[in-house]
């Protein structure tokens, strides 16, 4: 999936409570991306706060999470999108025709260990790297975080 406007494509990171996955994702894509797509991440139920694990991990590897906070998924949110990515919130997470959907399975990290919360990051890094490369078959991206510590 390729766009040829100017305008890049915007995609949209869902989990539920908007605290972990998603932001992670969102994170990511932000960092690898270098404005090339636009990042989004909300949440069917967001919480009151991204996962403080979760935020201290993120933070550790040198990404910054200190605007992130959890939002809802609406319709339009998802009509606006190039593509919705779920994680976890299945069948709560507005369907909108046109969209694509792609479901990560992905374990939840919050409540979870350093040890765990890094490799939900892992998996997720790798995934969000792979997903910039079909939105953009040219961009060059930067090392992997993960590579870096």
């Amino acid at each position: 999936m390729t766009t040829t406007s100017s305008t890049p494509p915007q995609v949209v990171f869902a989990c539920v409570r908007n605290g972990g996955r998603s932001v992670i994702s969102r994170v990511l894509a932000e960092h690898y991306a270098g404005g090339r797509v636009i990042a989004l991440s909300a949440g069917t139920q967001p919480g009151d706060h991204i996962h403080p694990e979760v935020a201290a991990v993120l933070e550790q590897l040198g990404l910054d999470t200190s605007a992130e906070q959890p939002t809802l998924l609406t319709r339009e949110t998802v009509a606006a999108s190039t593509m919705a990515i779920t994680l976890g919130c299945g069948e709560e997470c507005p369907y909108v025709p046109g969209v694509k959907y792609v479901d990560w399975p992905v374990a939840d990290p919050g409540g979870q260990d350093e040890d765990t919360v890094r490799e939900i990051i892992a998996d997720l890094d790798g995934r969000v790297r792979d997903l910039l490369v079909e939105l953009n078959p040219d961009i060059e991206l930067p090392p992997s975080v993960l590579a870096q510590r």
